[in-house]
């Protein structure tokens, strides 16, 4: 028995990265991504190969169905939140997220914390047509084929989801830092004054009015509500310092492209904190602690 020959296996395959670029971003779930881009490929090969050959563009014709498949999972994930036990955070991402370097999701400013928060706050229609048209230079008349809208309706969606992401950035006087620059040098001293249980030191890095949020999803212990301020928060953090078990350590790690930190006991990744910087202080944390959204840590 013979294999049927496929010549644009290759190229069929090459797309796999981008897809899961797309996915994530769209997602906020790298675990979700794959199964998107899995649910996409099993729709090409459920085809026979000569309606295969009938599309002209294989690459778009995947995007369109990713995007498609991406779209009705963000309208069912909704519902899971509504049910979801605590605060829901996108799903932290280190450097190198797979060994196969074809599934690596791309660490850019699309995808650290702060982007990606937002990106949740939007409707299923303008999270879809905003990523692809400003993050991934789609046309309008592109997002609309996928979305199911005219184009002049997408361009809307797309301009309010724009208006959300301009509302949420600090202010230019206070621009979140880079990577590798004062950003790092802000959480490297944020975890030196929490491990020196240091309280009023923690208070001056933090902005006065920054939030924290935590993520277990109902299986790990963590603050169930946002705290807000930041003398509350440093208040939190030391409590937490004082009830640290012995074996865990404090990392510094590259978290969605931006300086943050987490913390390893016993070998494994139980917390990933991710940090948005602005000017000299930190104006939130987003803690994630649930074991679903850590397992490509403890392998990184």
């Amino acid at each position: 028995m013979t294999t049927r020959s496929d010549p644009s296996l290759d190229a069929i395959m090459s797309e796999r990265r981008h897809l899961t670029n797309l996915a994530y971003r769209l997602l906020g779930s790298l675990a979700e991504a794959e199964d998107a881009v899995q649910e996409t490929y099993t729709r090409w090969y459920a085809m026979s190969r000569q309606e295969q050959d009938a599309i002209r563009s294989p690459g778009a014709w995947l995007t369109t169905v990713a995007s498609r498949v991406c779209l009705n999972l963000l309208g069912s994930a909704r519902a899971r939140r509504e049910t979801y036990v605590g605060e829901w955070i996108p799903e932290p991402l280190p450097d190198g997220t797979a060994a196969d370097p074809a599934d690596r999701v791309t660490l850019d400013e699309s995808v650290n914390m702060a982007f990606l928060v937002v990106l949740e706050s939007m409707t299923p229609a303008e999270r879809v047509a905003f990523v692809l048209h400003d993050v991934f230079c789609h046309s309008f008349a592109e997002v609309a084929e996928i979305v199911g809208r005219t184009p002049a309706a997408c361009r809307q969606l797309a301009s309010s989801a724009r208006r959300r992401v301009r509302a949420a950035r600090p202010s230019p006087t206070a621009t979140a830092r880079p990577v590798g620059g004062g950003g790092g040098v802000v959480v490297r001293e944020f975890k030196q004054a929490w491990e020196a249980k240091d309280i009023g030191a923690l208070i001056a890095l933090l902005d006065p009015d920054a939030t924290a949020v935590a993520d277990g999803g109902g299986r790990a212990t963590t603050f169930r509500h946002p705290i807000e301020g930041g003398e509350q928060i440093a208040r939190a953090w030391m409590e937490i310092a004082r009830r640290r078990p012995d074996d865990m350590t404090f990392l510094e790690r590259t978290v969605n492209g931006q300086p943050g930190l987490v913390a390893e006991q016993g070998g494994a990744v139980v917390t990933v904190f991710a940090f948005e910087v602005a000017g000299d202080r930190i104006k939130h944390i987003w803690v994630i602690r649930n074991p679903d959204k850590l397992r490509h840590w403890t392998t990184a």
